[in-house]
């Protein structure tokens, strides 16, 4: 490890912490998002930076799972899940993963529609709780480049066409596994295991666990985050352990450090059992974010399935995308967005649609999501949103109130304001001892948001 490396691990580490309780907002159902998350009250985590900067990723679930197209025995309302939720068999699972054979798998393409959406960085499901690995992987035969007749490393291609478009490139890995013969049926979820083994051995399936993640974050460049997830694995089924069991079970402290000592600027999200940099509330937004010092993403889906369902036409529009991310930026948290690629290794045609359309939108009004954090308000307004940068205040409007205009209970002067994207728009607004209030007129409102900047004198202070 190199000093440089060095020193920015152990900055991470003695950055003032303290751990945030699950008891901080009792009767919150997205506790269970942060739980085991430090508040970083110094503020100075450098491991931290570039992921609050980003506030924009993509998430991509893709696997034999895809092939489905999320129809089995006549049934269509699956997903990654197929497995379990079908009752499959792994010696009946196994043909489905033999035939994954995306030929039209085109790494750079997935890379540069994340950018041009305006991600900052991809995360990619290298191990579902299928258990079938998209990585070429020693310590097992069940992977893309042995099993099937693709052969090549699909984790390696798209690690470095991300690399080539300055996307952070990102692993999702499942802790749960329903193939492996040492995953104890009775950890898993419902109880549920392709094959159970009544002789398996956990401590011997957490082993090859440990070496797996050792060979994601050697063999794939810079990893920015180990995102982990086990669906409720090692939490439910017959054999329910708490956050504490759990994590001694997986001997997640030692999995932290073998990480740290590869990656020592790698992210972990709060789903292993330790190390958690981050909260990931799911298919939810908190209402009022999670306070100061805590960083979090909601990943949400696109439709109703992570996974690709050809059968699926529940799709948010490009608006309501534009919109949840505006809405996790102004609590300062990130918006991590699914898509589900098909079996032969394509977006859907409506994700790349309504990626195309997010990155009209965020190629005129990006400044006002990255780097930024959140409003300044201890209320939501009606009119929109706000996030701020330094002494640059945004409004997000969704809307114009009757009056068309808008005041802010702030104890600033406005120096100026612009919208962005319509530079021939003179903005009105003026100080007063009420606020500051702006007008609307001659600003035309996007269906998404319209973003209006406001160059205070300093930061803003609120009344």
């Amino acid at each position: 490890m190199s000093s440089y490396h060095s020193t920015l691990l152990a900055c991470a580490f003695l950055a003032t912490t303290t751990l945030l309780p699950a008891q901080e907002e009792a009767g919150n159902p997205l506790d269970r998002y942060i739980v085991g998350v430090k508040r970083d009250v110094s503020k100075e985590n450098p491991r931290l930076q570039w992921f609050n900067d980003a506030r924009f990723g993509m998430f991509i679930h893709w696997g034999p799972y895809s092939l489905a197209a999320g129809e089995w025995n006549g049934k269509k309302n699956y997903g990654e899940w197929l497995q379990v939720e079908a009752k499959i068999p792994n010696a009946e699972y196994e043909k489905l993963s033999a035939a994954f054979n995306p030929v039209k798998f085109d790494a750079k393409a997935w890379a540069r529609m994340a950018k041009d959406a305006g991600m900052r960085y991809l995360v990619f499901t290298t191990k579902h709780h299928d258990g079938f690995c998209m990585f070429d992987s020693k310590y097992t035969d069940y992977t893309i480049t042995k099993f099937t007749p693709y052969k090549k490393d699909l984790t390696k291609a798209l690690a470095e066409a991300c690399q080539e478009e300055g996307i952070q490139f990102c692993t999702y890995y499942s802790t749960a596994d329903w193939h492996h013969p040492e995953a104890p049926a009775e950890y898993m979820q419902r109880g549920f295991h392709g094959a159970p083994n009544p002789n398996a051995d956990v401590k011997k399936y957490v082993k090859y666990m440990h070496d797996q993640v050792e060979e994601l974050v050697t063999n794939y460049g810079r990893i920015g985050i180990l995102w982990f997830d086990g669906g409720g694995a090692f939490r439910t089924g017959p054999k329910k352990l708490n956050n504490e069991e759990r994590s001694e079970v997986l001997d997640a402290e030692n999995l932290v450090k073998k990480i740290h000592a590869r990656q020592p600027w790698c992210l972990i999200n709060n789903r292993l059992g330790a190390g958690a940099d981050y909260g990931t509330p799911e298919q939810k937004i908190p209402p009022n974010g999670f306070g100061p010092g805590i960083s979090w993403e909601s990943c949400m889906t696109m439709n109703r399935h992570w996974g690709y369902n050809k059968a699926d036409k529940n799709w948010k529009s490009a608006d309501t995308l534009i919109r949840n991310l505006v809405e996790c930026a102004s609590k300062g948290g990130n918006y991590l967005l699914n898509v589900g690629p098909t079996g032969e290794g394509e977006f859907p045609p409506e994700s790349i649609q309504r990626l195309a359309d997010i990155g009209k939108w965020m190629r005129v009004n990006s400044e006002a999501i990255y780097g930024t954090t959140a409003s300044p308000l201890a209320f939501v307004p009606e009119w929109g949103r706000l996030t701020q940068k330094g002494s640059t205040l945004y409004m997000f409007v969704f809307k114009s109130p009757k009056d068309g205009k808008i005041l802010l209970p702030l104890n600033n002067k406005l120096k100026s304001a612009r919208v962005l994207g319509q530079d021939d728009v003179k903005v009105s607004g003026e100080s007063s001892d009420a606020g500051i209030t702006v007008a609307l007129k001659d600003i035309k409102i996007d269906p998404a948001a319209t973003v209006i900047a406001l160059e205070l004198d300093g930061k803003s202070v609120v009344k």
